[in-house]
């Protein structure tokens, strides 16, 4: 066990049985009174944001977490598949990990994933940005370039994004992982 002092901005505890990241971490000492930290934690399982204050001898336990990267090589069910890219080392992932961004994530894309004691994976993160081949749209117009309008279109996933009216059927585009927005045309 660790003293709240120990902890920094980024570290990983346990907080009432639930593994959370420590987002904000402040030491306040208000007038005559006694001094406290205020922490804002974000739960990994559930994303949901908690605060609380702890006394300066307060202890946490803080988890010793290893980040690596891993490549994603299919789904299995509930489960993502993914290899680590030095052991050759297969590794089954639950989809939640990723949240929405696991419709935007494609066969041999580079995974960030957190593990607790090396072997519970806790967090898992997509790229920021992936390229993908448009499988369906509405053919578009010339001259549709000059408004903002926005049309549906399938992607090699299977998921449905809104891109621009000049999108074609066969276009790579850029696609934002954790929200699934369209960011440009791509030329491959």
């Amino acid at each position: 066990m660790a003293s709240i002092s120990d902890l920094s901005k980024g570290n990983y505890m346990r907080y009432n049985g639930e593994v959370v990241q420590v987002e904000e971490l402040q030491h306040r000492t208000p007038g005559n009174l006694r001094a406290f930290y205020q922490v804002k934690m974000r739960s990994v399982r559930t994303g949901k944001i908690v605060e609380n204050r702890f006394r300066p001898g307060d202890s946490a336990e803080i988890l010793r977490v290893e980040t690596r990267e891993y490549q994603y090589l299919y789904a299995d069910g509930d489960s993502l598949v993914v290899m680590d890219n030095e052991s050759f080392e297969q590794v089954y992932i639950d989809k939640a990990l990723l949240g929405e961004s696991v419709n935007f994530i494609k066969e041999g894309v580079t995974l960030l994933i957190a593990f607790e004691d090396g072997t519970n994976p806790i967090t898992a993160e997509a790229p920021a940005h992936v390229n993908f081949v448009v499988t369906y749209t509405e053919p578009g117009l010339a001259g549709d370039t000059a408004t903002r309008t926005l049309k549906s279109a399938t992607i090699e996933t299977g998921a449905e994004v809104k891109v621009p009216l000049f999108v074609n059927t066969g276009d790579n585009i850029k696609i934002k992982t954790a929200t699934g927005e369209y960011v440009e045309r791509v030329k491959e």
